[in-house]
């Protein structure tokens, strides 16, 4: 059992490398990381958080908030061009919806209410930018074809960006005074055409919008792990599926840990980080799955499970057994318990470094007193 605990630990830390170190999809980079990049071409970074979200995560890989009818806001992101060649980029914003726990992009320019209030600003330098200036102009809409329903196609704004370079531009978010309250979705998209000798290939990249609309304060954001299903896949891996019901009333976009310990001999395994790629919507149930080392017992173990979504984090715990076949064992309501002090992230990259630094002096494994 040594064995399977520093293997755990070594599939933990490589893990935990490429999910910390490397960029999130193509609808969301990370501030804290080089920019999601497009087959080596363009990249695109958000710069600007909210003073009021400084603390939170989300609000430095999306543009996250929430506004009165009337209101606009700006934030600045970088374009980046990671190719040997000068690139002519397209922003634009494109419509997205939350269907199934996904957060997913519409095909191609498809507008939504929020993508006709989304600009870039027509400023002349980076300068500008930087500095904040109000009296950049924002490009004009295009106007409806004769006959459309619906709303109009996006704006969008062209700007060279050199090879190896960076070029940072300012969004502009503008709400009407008479728009209705809700939360709205759509993607700050970063195109450029890619080059192919009979087939038009389309690179591109973006950045989320959350954007909620109402008066008065920020909605709450809570979400419930309401249950606990031990499996295991055709392939012998044990996992550990959470049932979560978003009771707030924005979107999530959950991460988490698992840490399994009081196994068969007295074992502890973990922490393995869930499945990312999970977003609520306002009063969804989705499943979240925490793959686990195939060679783990079938217990009982007793689990400890936290799952966060920006500053919003529970923890719950629970004993499981595992499926000796290849089936769903027994679910189980977990109990609450307090939230750990560090992040996920941080909590399993700490357990980590220190169960691989065990690994190379001895066996990693305790046993009750008797």
């Amino acid at each position: 059992m040594a064995r399977l605990l520093c293997a755990a630990a070594v599939v933990l830390a490589s893990v935990l490398a490429s999910v910390l170190g490397a960029s999130t999809d193509a609808v969301g980079v990370q501030a804290q990381t080089p920019p999601s990049t497009a087959e080596d071409s363009i990249g695109l970074k958000l710069l600007d958080a909210p003073q009021d979200r400084e603390a939170d995560p989300r609000a430095h890989m999306y543009i996250v908030d929430h506004l009165a009818p009337g209101s606009v806001i700006r934030r600045r992101l970088q374009v980046t061009n990671t190719s040997g060649l000068d690139q002519r980029v397209d922003l634009y914003a494109g419509s997205a919806a939350i269907n199934g726990g996904t957060f997913t992009a519409e095909p191609d320019r498809t507008p939504n209410e929020l993508t006709t209030w989304v600009s870039v600003d027509d400023c002349v330098s980076e300068a500008d930018v930087a500095a904040g200036a109000t009296d950049c102009g924002a490009p004009e809409k295009a106007e409806p074809e004769k006959g459309a329903t619906g709303p109009s196609a996006p704006p969008s704004a062209v700007r060279e960006v050199p090879a190896h370079g960076t070029v940072v531009v300012r969004v502009s978010v503008r709400v009407p005074p008479k728009a209705s309250a809700g939360e709205r979705y759509a993607v700050l998209w970063a195109q450029v055409a890619g080059r192919a000798t009979n087939v038009r290939l389309v690179n591109r990249v973006g950045v989320r919008i959350y954007l909620d609309v109402g008066a008065g304060g920020e909605p709450p954001s809570d979400f419930r792990i309401e249950e606990l299903t031990p499996e295991r896949a055709p392939d012998g891996i044990p996992k550990v599926v959470a049932k979560v019901h978003n009771t707030g009333k924005r979107a999530l976009d959950l991460t988490g840990s698992m840490a399994l310990s009081d196994g068969p001999g007295s074992l502890s395994a973990g922490p393995f980080p869930a499945n990312l790629g999970t977003t609520l919507a306002v009063g969804g149930t989705e499943p979240v799955t925490v793959p686990l080392d195939r060679r783990l017992p079938d217990g009982p173990w007793k689990v400890r499970l936290t799952l966060a979504s920006g500053l919003v984090e529970r923890t719950v715990t629970a004993t499981v057994t595992f499926p000796a076949g290849s089936r769903a064992g027994a679910s189980v309501t977990p109990d609450a318990a307090d939230s750990a002090s560090m992040t996920p992230g941080l909590t399993a990259g700490a357990s980590a470094v220190a169960l691989l630094a065990v690994c190379g002096y001895g066996v990693a494994r305790r046993r009750r007193a008797r």
